[in-house]
């Protein structure tokens, strides 16, 4: 640091964030202890497609959420029929009926989602077993917007791929957002094939304000949700759309070029011009919920198209003679980047 320079401050969004969340410690613990003296047992879910709903879940805090109902900002307790093990399965932008019951707002029921951006979660069991659940961290959204760095952190492509098949198995149109435009001379080469598909693209830079404009015409009117790496700008973004949330946001190491989770957990906010946001925490990866290695190419609409000419029906695409997949990488008409994905992918994926 030069001298003379001041250290840069977090920038803190101020909207009597303290109380909040001393009312947040002080009820979470006493729900908790609830919990355990009334044991973990918990009855069918509560979801319906005609639940009479009042609320919208702003952000989920274990068996409690704060949720958006009549102009207000409300902390609630979340009932037995949407809780699975010690925390809600709420997320922010789901559709909730909320309830008064002995003087307590408690959330009763939840509306079939239109829409979801999930990924697997891993809980330990009490016998010393693992156990595999599906985790919904965006819902009812319209827009899934992947928040890519041009650099610094790099330009990350297959994180984008997990995104982008997240989007289709959730019902959500992506769109990818690459920013920290004023730190390159050009956007990466990387992103021509995902054009290429009709993947909608947007360059952008907080700086300069390049692309600004266009993300808030792409926004208007719809429920969006942020998310990428650790350290793209996603908050800052959001800040630069409208400063009266000021988020916080910290600067990228110069050592190692990875961000900081400055965003804790996913939360909705409501910016002007009709736009709605969820923001989430920085994520370096993501496991897919719902697909099969069987499966997997169908999210790869290159791929897909070339294998209609592979000569087995079953072909997986790797070692197989007279596969047109292989044949389309060789002559370079499919991406090889694309393809090395699909194979990274699938490794990950059970049969």
């Amino acid at each position: 640091m030069s001298k003379g320079s001041k250290k840069k401050t977090s920038r803190v969004r101020k909207r009597a964030q303290d109380a909040r969340n001393d009312a947040f410690s002080h009820e979470s613990a006493r729900v908790f202890r609830a919990g355990k003296e009334s044991g973990d047992t918990a009855p069918a879910l509560a979801i319906s497609a005609d639940a009479q709903v009042n609320a919208t879940v702003v952000s989920p805090y274990g068996m409690l959420c704060f949720v958006e109902m009549d102009g207000a900002e409300l902390l609630c307790r979340v009932g037995d029929g949407l809780i699975s093990g010690k925390s809600s399965i709420l997320a922010p932008g789901d559709r909730v009926r909320v309830e008064t019951l002995e003087g307590q707002l408690l959330v009763q029921e939840m509306q079939t989602r239109r829409t979801k951006l999930s990924r697997p979660s891993i809980s330990v069991e009490r016998a010393g077993g693992k156990r595999v659940t599906e985790q919904v961290f965006a819902a009812n959204i319209d827009l899934l917007v992947v928040v890519a760095a041009a650099a610094k952190p790099a330009y990350k492509p297959r994180l984008i791929d997990r995104f982008l098949i997240a989007a289709e198995v959730g019902g959500v149109a992506p769109v990818l957002c690459v920013n920290k435009m004023d730190l390159v001379k050009s956007e990466p080469e990387r992103i021509g094939p995902l054009r290429e598909l009709g993947v909608t693209v947007l360059n952008t830079s907080c700086e300069t304000g390049q692309g600004l404009d266009k993300l808030r015409a792409l926004l208007r009117g719809k429920l969006s949700v942020f998310t990428g790496h650790s350290g793209v700008g996603k908050s800052t973004l959001v800040n630069a759309l409208d400063p009266k949330h000021e988020i916080v946001t910290r600067e990228v190491s110069d050592a190692n070029e990875k961000g900081r989770h400055t965003t804790s957990t996913s939360r909705l906010y409501h910016l002007d011009n009709d736009i709605h946001i969820i923001d989430t925490p920085g994520i370096k990866q993501l496991g897919l919920w719902g697909v099969s290695r069987e499966e997997l190419a169908f999210y790869f609409p290159e791929i897909a198209s070339a294998a209609e000419s592979c000569r087995f029906r079953d072909c997986i695409h790797i070692h197989e003679p007279g596969c047109s997949v292989l044949a389309a990488v060789e002559d370079g008409t499919l991406s090889r980047h694309r393809y090395d994905s699909y194979l990274r992918i699938r490794e990950t994926l059970k049969d």
